[in-house]
């Protein structure tokens, strides 16, 4: 990657797109890995441990994904007791899916496993200056993420 400072959008987009799709690639887990879960089933599963019971249209709209889709994600993740399924107390036609203990252990396992392959490379193959950067440019992609 070039080192050369840009605030070109399109460079910097197609950089950072390159770069972060490397990181997730590196750090995905195999379904059978952790938890047997696929990337979208965890992903559900850690926005429910994170942001708290929602409905499956608000999950699919936040993940980006037709209703359907997040039907069958939100069913197979229900058959194996991973979220549980209420009535929404303000439209009874509606509802509510939340974690279940059984999901939260499947996510703080994930997390631990990915934090662990993180640290290890950040401890090994970074100074402490290069990761106190990469912790400061933290907000930023935060802010990056919830704008798309």
């Amino acid at each position: 990657m070039d080192a050369t400072p840009t605030d070109d959008p399109a460079e910097v987009a197609a950089a950072l797109r390159l770069t972060m799709s490397r990181i997730v690639r590196k750090l995905r887990l195999r379904k059978s890995a952790v938890g047997d879960v696929t990337l979208s089933e965890g992903s559900v599963l850690a926005r429910l441990d994170r942001d708290g019971p929602d409905s499956p249209t608000s999950l699919a709209a936040l993940d980006g994904v037709r209703p359907q889709a997040m039907a069958t994600t939100l069913a197979a993740l229900e058959e194996r007791g991973l979220v549980s399924r209420t009535p929404d107390p303000g439209d009874g036609r509606r509802s509510v899916m939340a974690v279940t203990a059984a999901g939260r252990q499947v996510v703080a396992d994930r997390r631990s496993t990915s934090v662990r392959k993180l640290a290890d490379a950040l401890e090994r193959d970074f100074t402490p200056d290069e990761r106190a950067t990469l912790h400061a440019v933290l907000p930023l992609l935060d802010r990056l993420a919830e704008r798309l």
